[in-house]
């Protein structure tokens, strides 16, 4: 596992991806994390519901309530068009920083150590 601080501090990327791919409600956005990072990000309610809810009151997402077949309603969650352009820049933003800690510890661009 990670350090909690470093997942803690991409999960609005991560969030904003997800919901860049498709809306998705929480317990589902909570899946597909564990699901692409094998397992590696475990986001619990306690970080995701924060997260989720500054994004929607930076008006990047916002989110509607879906009628099921069976069961209540689920309130999923999409992505606006502000936040399309947040992703945008955050994934460049996340890609500078890499770069720069990879030439830090002598590694090119894919992570792999220079000789």
């Amino acid at each position: 596992m990670f350090n909690r601080e470093l997942v803690k501090g991409s999960t609005s990327l991560l969030l904003l991806q997800l919901l860049h791919e498709r809306d998705m409600y929480g317990y589902e956005l909570v899946k597909e994390l564990e699901k692409r990072s094998g397992n590696e990000f475990s986001v619990k309610e306690g970080t995701l519901y924060p997260a989720l809810h500054k994004l929607e009151k930076q008006e990047y997402i916002e989110f509607y309530w879906q009628e099921q077949e069976k069961g209540p309603a689920r309130k999923y969650y999409r992505i606006t068009n502000a936040g399309k352009e947040m992703l945008d820049e955050k994934t460049q933003e996340w890609n500078d920083f890499v770069s720069v800690i990879n030439k830090v510890l002598g590694r090119k661009k894919h992570g792999t150590a220079e000789e």
